[in-house]
């Protein structure tokens, strides 16, 4: 069963760009609305798709040096990283059938 882990600017290289296949990383905050909106979307999405995708989250205030090196302004921010390269960027929260949507050429 999937699950949204939490990833640091520590631990960023090796969870999510050493990662084979997909990685869905959410550029999150505690102080943003639409972020806590999402949350329970990405935990549904994550247990879905296990397997095909995996569903991170990082804390742009705690971990200013991986939302820096991708030019994350807005949150929430969802990268998809593919074999260790950004291919998709989504900004703002969005329904569970918008997001499978958006997502479904990349899995």
């Amino acid at each position: 069963m999937g699950g949204v882990d939490s990833v640091t600017d520590r631990d960023f290289a090796e969870r999510v760009l050493a990662v084979p296949g997909p990685v869905l990383v959410e550029f999150t905050a505690d102080w943003c609305p639409p972020c806590r909106q999402l949350a329970p979307v990405l935990a549904e999405v994550a247990a879905e798709q296990a397997g095909r995708l995996a569903v991170v989250a990082l804390d742009v205030d705690a971990n200013p040096e991986t939302r820096n090196a991708y030019g994350v302004l807005s949150m929430p921010t969802l990268m998809v990283f593919k074999d260790g390269e950004p291919v998709r960027s989504l900004v703002g929260a969005r329904a569970k059938s918008r997001l499978l949507r958006e997502l479904d050429d990349l899995l």
